[in-house]
């Protein structure tokens, strides 16, 4: 290859490295069943037209994490922003194989789910300490928004320096109090959302854009 060559090369691969949108990696953490992997679905019907994985009221359905790459958002200003999502599995700091018998799961197979939903908690947290560009945390507006679990993950989060969006999720419910969950965390943006209903979803694609681009 000559000089000549070799130079237009280069030069071609520096104006496609300039004009590549970064693509930012954000992982949906919460604790079980609220809601991340409807507000997965969701995300990624709106704008991918494909969901991510399965609903079910059982705890712990969402075992491993789950991502779907190449989301471009856009907001209601044209401004765009292009992520991959990883759906994890709910964070607790306790799983006990009884929370599924009562859904009529046999003993072995809600042992086996409590195993992988264990591994699957422990490859959650590698991801945000290791992978993860920002976070949308998910919290069940009806629900105390003291619980261990939130603080937690709110202080490594904050730890790491990650940029979050708070949902307060279930707004479609009666006993729904986003505002306890603003209170708790006035630090960080918290967006009202039903993620089943799709009820506010464009205000928090708008704060997504505005967060991690």
């Amino acid at each position: 290859m000559d000089i000549l060559t070799q130079t237009k090369t280069g030069f071609t691969s520096i104006i496609k490295s300039f004009f590549r949108k970064k693509r930012y990696r954000i992982g949906i953490y919460g604790p079980p069943n609220a809601g991340k992997t409807t507000l997965a679905n969701r995300i990624t019907l709106d704008w991918t037209g494909e969901n991510i994985g399965a609903v079910s009221e059982i705890p712990h359905e969402t075992r491993r994490a789950h991502r779907q790459s190449d989301i471009c958002i856009t907001d209601s200003r044209g401004h765009t922003v292009i992520i991959d999502i990883v759906d994890t599995p709910g964070v607790t700091t306790k799983i006990d194989y009884k929370e599924f018998l009562e859904y009529g799961i046999t003993k072995d197979e809600a042992i086996l789910r409590a195993r992988e939903a264990t591994e699957g908690v422990a490859e959650a947290m590698h991801w945000l300490r290791e992978d993860i560009d920002g976070v949308i945390y998910m919290m069940d507006s009806t629900q105390d928004p003291f619980m261990q679990v939130n603080i937690m993950m709110i202080g490594i989060i904050e730890s790491r320096k990650l940029p979050v969006v708070i949902v307060a999720n279930k707004i479609d419910l009666p006993d729904a109090v986003p505002q306890r969950i603003r209170g708790a965390f006035p630090q960080h943006p918290v967006i009202p959302v039903s993620s089943i209903e799709g009820k506010n979803v464009e205000d928090l694609y708008d704060n997504m854009v505005r967060t991690f681009r």
